[in-house]
């Protein structure tokens, strides 16, 4: 378990990657920059430019070592992995479960309670620590009509209506963002609506980036646990979207998200430098800030926190991997009900 916080970041422009016995060489322009045990690596990602060579691809097919391929600002390219493991049978009943329209739907609900649920923490938590008593009552106030949608999901009897819920939780959550930003920073960092490919402003770029490092930990998590990511209940099927994947992320947006977005941006970890503004509006992190994101998103999955199911502590990286497991175990019949993480 504890492998699968350890997913190598290579953002370095040129780089290659090739095995050498039981190590893995890192080399720019054919000059050796870092060699470190394979083993210690469950996944390796690489933004942009990086090339890997053929031994060490073979190898991490074989170890079952998943090797991804991002654009250097986040953007899914490809992914490499060795023969589907994980059990057949899991996958029968995973195939099963999204033809009954009632265990659709019931996951759905699971899935957007806990994103609901999170956000609303996360509204709670900045007007905890907000000096201005206006922007206090907005953002509890924003808190409240989460609540609100939340009570409401409860008694949901079609995937219209989590659909809709779960939209208006987001307009009522993204229009307080700016407001959870520190007074000082928002000058530099200004949320103007979610907009994705491409991104609009600095708050888009951080948290989509962020989005996708989360993604691709969602999808090895439920590919470890022997689900097919692409197939989900909440949204839509479709061919070469990782729609469980992007299920399970809802549960993680608030948590692995945007919580370590603010923090980035409130406590000045990232300014504007980090960032490339391009002709025609689009925003994206630059070289330092990809390196500064990654190695924050790392330290924060290193941290630890208190499970509200198992009542044990565990390492933010594993939750992904936790919830997985209990999905399968759903499918599965071992449980009558899934449980999203509810971070308190």
């Amino acid at each position: 378990m504890k492998q699968l916080l350890n997913t190598l970041y290579v953002s370095t422009e040129g780089a290659y990657l090739r095995l050498e016995g039981e190590t893995l060489v890192l080399s720019v322009e054919k000059e050796k920059k870092a060699q470190l045990p394979l083993h210690h690596f469950g996944a390796i990602v690489c933004l942009g430019r990086a090339a890997i060579s053929p031994a060490l691809m073979a190898r991490c097919m074989e170890d079952g070592r998943s090797i991804v391929w991002l654009s250097e600002h986040g953007r899914f390219h490809a992914r490499v992995e060795g023969p589907v493991n994980g059990n057949i049978l899991l996958r029968q009943a995973q195939f099963r479960a999204a033809d009954r329209v009632e265990t659709a739907l019931e996951l759905s609900k699971a899935f957007i309670a806990g994103k609901l649920r999170n956000s609303r923490n996360v509204l709670l938590r900045s007007a905890r620590d907000s000096k201005d008593e206006a922007e206090k009552d907005a953002l509890v106030r924003a808190a409240k009509a989460l609540a609100v949608n939340l009570r409401n999901l409860a008694h949901a009897e079609v995937a219209s209506s989590v659909l809709g819920l779960e939209g208006d939780a987001a307009r009522v959550y993204f229009e307080q963002f700016n407001t959870m930003i520190k007074p000082q920073m928002r000058g530099e960092f200004e949320y103007k609506g979610r907009s994705r490919r491409p991104p609009k402003d600095t708050v888009n770029a951080l948290i989509s980036f962020l989005y996708s490092l989360l993604l691709n930990d969602c999808r090895s998590a439920l590919e470890t646990v022997g689900l097919d990511p692409q197939l989900g209940f909440f949204h839509v099927v479709r061919p070469g979207r990782p729609a469980l994947a992007l299920d399970l992320l809802e549960e993680f947006r608030a948590v692995l998200g945007d919580r370590l977005a603010l923090t980035l941006i409130n406590r000045g970890q990232l300014r504007a430098k980090d960032f490339d503004f391009r002709p025609g509006g689009a925003v994206m992190l630059n070289d330092s800030g990809r390196k500064t994101v990654i190695v924050a998103y790392q330290e924060r999955k290193k941290e630890t926190l208190l499970h509200p199911v198992l009542e044990t502590p565990v390492e933010i990286g594993l939750l992904p991997l936790l919830q997985a497991r209990m999905l399968a175990r759903f499918l599965r019949g071992d449980v009558e009900a899934y449980v999203p993480f509810l971070n308190k």
